[in-house]
């Protein structure tokens, strides 16, 4: 299973997670493109890193809401998310062509990420947004998801995403953050999820419900203290 990390979210002077040290125990990653966070030095340096490292590259594009980190719902519409997408993934990939690789893929950000998930207008401007940018790029989204819908309608490359540390609602979705209980701080109750998604194909829903779920790609947040080494113990597991 491919495991992603999102990464590059600090700002300025601002860090955020031990990014370099979780290159060695990902496959992807997912660099921020400067709106709810990243800029230019972090997304050159991390791409010259992977690509160093042979991880996959990928954008990580979200709405205009560097104070919000992207994680506040904005009014947009189809074509908006279409150029919003176009726009931040576009400036990576200028920055992965310079080190002489290719853009693997792209997956959306916090609330553009979760609003697409059950909006198909505005996962169909993302997934626009992502062929445009070659053939071969990947559109990774939520299992399940309306983003998931988008890219097999418009015959977009498309890896179900999965996450570790997140709880999900009976309807496939991620629980808010703003709920109690939507993040898994239990290293052990996160890993066994984990085994769950990709051995059985099903995860325990929030209200104690199972679902099904595809698991082609496991998302781990750069952002956890405890990252680098819950990285290590997933790939341990999964291998």
């Amino acid at each position: 299973m491919d495991i992603n990390s999102d990464m590059g979210e600090g700002f300025g002077a601002w860090d955020m997670g031990n990014d370099a040290l979780l290159l060695d125990y990902i496959t992807s990653t997912n660099i921020a493109c400067g709106w709810h966070a990243g800029d230019p030095a972090r997304m050159k340096k991390l791409v010259e890193l992977a690509t160093a490292k042979k991880v996959h590259i990928g954008a990580h594009p979200g709405l205009p809401d560097l104070v919000g980190f992207g994680r506040r719902e904005m009014a947009i519409s189809e074509q908006d998310a279409y150029n919003y997408v176009l726009y931040q993934a576009g400036a990576l990939q200028a920055f992965v062509n310079a080190a002489g690789n290719t853009l693997h893929h792209v997956k959306p950000h916090g609330a553009l990420y979760n609003q697409a998930a059950k909006d198909i207008k505005l996962a169909r401007g993302i997934a626009r947004a992502v062929r445009d940018l070659g053939s071969d790029v990947i559109l990774y989204g939520l299992a399940g998801s309306c983003l998931i819908d988008a890219a097999k309608e418009l015959n977009v490359p498309v890896w179900q995403e999965v996450f570790a540390d997140r709880k999900y609602t009976k309807e496939g979705f991620l629980v808010p953050r703003t709920q109690a209980g939507a993040v898994i701080s239990d290293e052990s109750e996160a890993l066994e999820q984990v085994m769950s998604m990709s051995k059985d194909g099903k995860v325990v829903a929030i209200d104690g419900s199972e679902i099904k779920i595809q698991a082609d790609t496991l998302c781990i947040h750069g952002d956890n203290p405890h990252a680098v080494e819950f990285a290590k113990k997933i790939k341990a597991a999964l291998s």
